[in-house]
């Protein structure tokens, strides 16, 4: 299929090429990082569903700044690129763990003596698997391999069973399984480090997100709504390619993130270069952004729209953030744990090249032919088959067959569908407000309950069962959004056109006043 590329729209292309790339390398690792420092699922879930909150209020806040002050949306935007930028890059000052070590056994002491030195340093301790030579044992000859703690963050291991070691034996570690941090990590400078960038990072990348796509359609305008996934493929283009090259790097060296950190600095930077060649349309303003965006709300079928698009939100944030550890798992069942980086940067890949490059392609088309109703209860469909397929897998190369079928006919195109509604419902002059609305209940209010709900789950009941239990609620959202919303959006659509067609009305007649005021004066 041919890519039509309009030079004027080339900005837009680059800033979603860029912004995206920067974001390949860091997002999709961003709870595995924190699983690297020792952070438990409930721990993570708890902090992640806390921050939705944040950019729920943040996104439409943000979103009426930039329509108030439409002459410094461009500045608004550079921000927040910035404040995601180095704060994702501020992850290279943590420590990290490396996936494999070489110690000799004299670095090894007993557990008990290990914890009596360092009573007062609260950092993780980690269980690793050893491959010792026999020579090393003296009462045992079942096994060469032996599990022995790790105090992370520095070159001491411990085994209660010290005298069972030779000394002088040199032995290689792999990190097999991770060991909830004591409770006093938790108020370590590392841990709260980790919590802050990341609350910085996502909350810039997500605010940002909701402004990219509102300028997105302001430059488009209203005749070209329906190409919006033609702009936002080179998004899914950038993701792609940098979150391959982070996953090859970080298993070449170990788990290592200092590649992939670089990579979300340098293409950090090169979106800001493109965001600043962006010219920005002249835009219709609002006399009461407030009085328009929720006179919009009243619309009960706005109401039912925003709630199904939260419900959508909780399902992609449950795939984004525990699919890759329920794949860490089944790959440290069945032993590919050396490759899983790889495996994980495949995935994505798979996800954006094939997946959603096609349904952004082709969503305007798709919109089209089924309506914004009918489509978006086919993605909460093809949702509930996407989790079915990720439980069901039993290797990690099966989740990259599984997302090459399933990312497009669910994110991709529920996603624009979403965004797309949104354009078309939004007052003149609220684009921006209306976005973020939008976007706060999705990938806001819908993230954090997603986050919270699914680390609870896959404490609780493991990855596996989790997976299941969404893909019910998948098929159960479904059944609801075609009972809830049987009838064709042609009606609301109308009466919201009629609504802005009125107020653009009244807005040319007050710039054609305002011009005859100018020129008796």
């Amino acid at each position: 299929m041919k890519l039509d590329i309009d030079k004027d729209l080339l900005p837009i292309k680059a800033h979603y090429f860029f912004f995206m790339g920067s974001l390949g390398p860091i997002l999709p690792q961003m709870v595995m990082f924190g699983r690297q420092l020792g952070v438990s699922p409930t721990v993570m879930g708890f902090f992640l569903s806390i921050l939705p909150f944040l950019y729920f209020f943040a996104k439409p806040l943000v979103g009426m700044l930039a329509d108030y002050f439409s002459k410094a949306r461009k500045i608004i935007f550079l921000s927040l690129v910035a404040i995601m930028t180095l704060s994702y890059a501020g992850y290279i000052f943590l420590p990290q763990q490396t996936s494999q070590n070489s110690f000799n056994v004299t670095d090894i002491l007993g557990c008990d003596e290990l914890n009596t030195q360092n009573s007062d340093v609260c950092l993780n301790y980690h269980t690793v698997v050893c491959e010792l030579p026999e020579s090393s044992f003296n009462n045992r000859t079942d096994s060469t391999k032996l599990k022995i703690t790790r105090l992370h963050g520095e070159k001491i291991l411990c085994h209660k069973d010290i005298e069972d070691l030779t000394i002088n034996s040199q032995i290689n570690c792999i990190t097999t399984e991770d060991i909830e941090a004591p409770s006093c990590f938790y108020k370590t400078w590392t841990f709260w480090t980790f919590i802050t960038l990341t609350y910085l990072g996502t909350i810039g990348f997500n605010v940002g997100n909701s402004i990219s796509d509102a300028i997105c359609f302001d430059v488009l305008g209203e005749s070209r709504h329906m190409k919006y996934g033609n702009q936002r493929i080179y998004g899914s283009i950038g993701f792609a390619i940098t979150s391959l090259i982070a996953g090859y790097a970080m298993d070449l060296n170990g788990n290592d993130f200092t590649a992939a950190i670089l990579l979300v600095l340098a293409f950090g930077l090169l979106d800001m270069f493109s965001i600043a060649k962006l010219k920005m349309p002249k835009l219709y303003s609002s006399e009461s952004i407030f009085k328009d965006v929720t006179r919009l709300l009243r619309h009960r079928k706005i109401a039912i729209f925003i709630a199904f698009a939260t419900i959508a939100g909780i399902f992609d944030s449950f795939i984004f953030y525990y699919m890759f550890w329920h794949l860490e798992d089944v790959a440290e069942r069945v032993g590919l744990k050396n490759h899983v980086k790889l495996i994980e940067g495949m995935t994505i890949a798979a996800e954006c090249l094939f997946g959603e490059v096609l349904f952004f392609l082709i969503s305007g088309k798709i919109i089209k032919k089924l309506g914004y109703v009918h489509c978006l209860s086919f993605c909460f469909f093809c949702y509930s088959l996407r989790l079915l397929f990720i439980s069901m897998i039993s290797s990690p190369w099966h989740l990259v067959i599984v997302e090459i079928l399933m990312q497009g006919c669910t994110y991709a195109l529920s996603y624009t569908c979403i965004v797309a509604y949104a354009a078309v419902i939004a007052p003149p002059g609220t684009s921006a407000t209306v976005q973020g609305i939008v976007a706060g209940m999705d990938d806001g209010l819908g993230f954090a309950i997603g986050s919270f709900a699914g680390g609870f789950l896959f404490q609780t009941v493991g990855g596996k069962r989790s997976f299941q239990i969404y893909a019910c609620l998948a098929f159960v959202t479904c059944i609801a959004h075609i009972l809830l919303r049987p009838t064709s959006t042609h009606e609301i659509r109308t009466s919201v056109k009629e609504s802005n067609n009125e107020m653009k009305e009244r807005q040319a007649k007050t710039e054609i006043e305002e011009e005859k005021l100018n020129q008796n004066t």
